[in-house]
């Protein structure tokens, strides 16, 4: 009879700890499809769900990322679900940080094509929140409008047979996937423009910049014919494919930040991203089409451009002509962020390694990823496109004034 109590007794505690365990009928936490967070996750004990992300780390160094979100929530329809997002506790250059305090917003979607912004609420401890209600027995969850390899793929099918379209392979990536250069206008155009997206993974908005950029300047009106007159654009629309498809944060499979290091060659065992499109730019100088200007594409809590300032020859010259794009980017677009303040270095960066090792005008561009204050709203793919469809008139008359 005792033994009996005793199972009895256990049975009642399991059932009621799996009761607790499950209070808002949540069924499961899917990641299997491309782009999705590696993570894992646990009730708690007050029924908030809570996600631990997993930690992508920087070979040699004590770096360490976690603050891309990507899933599907599935539950019971109307139910409601608190997420508490842990190990979000970085190291960025070697200094401790945290994502929490720019993870101020996510977007949801029951469909995948329309995407909803929700704030989010801040815990102590570097922590942050968010309950959302379920529509349906579904819901996507991102941190910012998710754009995936396939994506990109189809915007290649999309563009390759249009006559102003060359997409040229230049290398491949650790997992074997293909780098490709989309150009877009004639290479004997007076003046080139150079745009890299993704090299952190998480950071989709660049990617969306960069198509909106590409369907302006392919709609052949007349504003589009003049501005691809004056010049012609290379894009390298996703640089860090593996750790996109994969879900990670900022580092490639083999532990390399693809936007350090440009102060020196690239190593194609550790880099062969960075190595690939070392050896297309070093073509192109050799073949006399040198970059004018180059813009890296990235996300960020600030938005602001990054102005390198390595000891260089001409080093005021190259700030002056900065600050005309700065100008005409506020002219042309929502932006209103600035640039940052004399005496920063971002050394290593493509806009520094760039600047210094190859002459090339060269800058690191920021989008907020939780509000857009030239726009009072928050930042999604329809506006990350409008930007690069008007990036076609800033660049038209950057070089103009050359």
């Amino acid at each position: 009879m005792t033994k009996q109590l005793l199972l009895v007794g256990m049975l009642g505690l399991l059932g009621g700890t799996l009761r607790a365990a499950n209070p808002t009928n949540l069924v499961y936490i899917d990641t299997s499809f491309e782009n999705a967070s590696p993570l894992w996750y646990e009730p708690a004990p007050d029924g908030a769900v809570l996600v631990h992300l997993l930690y992508d780390h920087e070979r040699g160094s004590p770096n360490r990322a976690a603050g891309h979100i990507h899933f599907r929530l599935e539950a019971a329809p109307g139910a409601r679900l608190t997420l508490e997002f842990k190990n979000l506790d970085n190291v960025w250059n070697g200094r401790p940080g945290s994502v929490a305090k720019e993870l101020k917003t996510i977007v949801v979607s029951s469909n995948g094509r329309d995407w909803t912004p929700v704030p989010t609420d801040a815990l102590p401890e570097n922590r942050v929140q968010i309950t959302l209600e379920m529509p349906g027995p579904y819901l996507l969850v991102a941190r910012l409008e998710p754009y995936t390899a396939a994506d990109l793929d189809r915007l290649l099918d999309a563009i390759r047979t249009n006559p102003l379209v060359q997409i040229t392979p230049i290398g491949k990536t650790v997992e074997g996937r293909p780098l490709e250069i989309i150009r877009i206008g004639n290479p004997q155009a007076p003046h080139r423009v150079f745009l890299r997206a993704r090299a952190h993974p998480w950071e989709s908005g660049g990617n969306w910049v960069v198509e909106g950029l590409i369907r302006r300047l392919l709609e052949a009106d007349p504003h589009a014919r003049q501005c691809l007159e004056r010049y012609c654009v290379d894009i390298l629309p996703m640089a860090n494919k593996d750790g996109v498809v994969r879900g990670l944060t900022r580092f490639n499979l083999r532990g390399k930040d693809l936007n350090r290091d440009w102060d020196k060659p690239a190593d194609p065992r550790l880099a062969p991203e960075n190595a690939a499109l070392e050896r297309w730019l070093e073509q192109m100088i050799r073949a006399g089409q040198r970059p004018d200007l180059a813009l890296e594409l990235h996300n960020d809590g600030g938005g602001l451009i990054h102005l390198s300032r390595p000891p260089v020859p001409g080093l005021s010259d190259h700030l002056e002509r900065m600050a005309l794009l700065e100008d005409l980017l506020r002219k042309h677009t929502w932006f209103t962020e600035g640039s940052t303040k004399p005496g920063f270095r971002n050394s290593g960066t493509l806009g520094d390694g760039w600047l210094e090792r190859y002459g090339i005008d060269a800058i690191v561009h920021e989008f907020n990823c939780n509000w857009i204050a030239g726009l009072d709203d928050y930042p999604s793919a329809r506006h990350w496109r409008a930007y690069g469809a008007s990036l076609a008139a800033v660049f038209h008359e950057y070089f103009a004034s050359e």
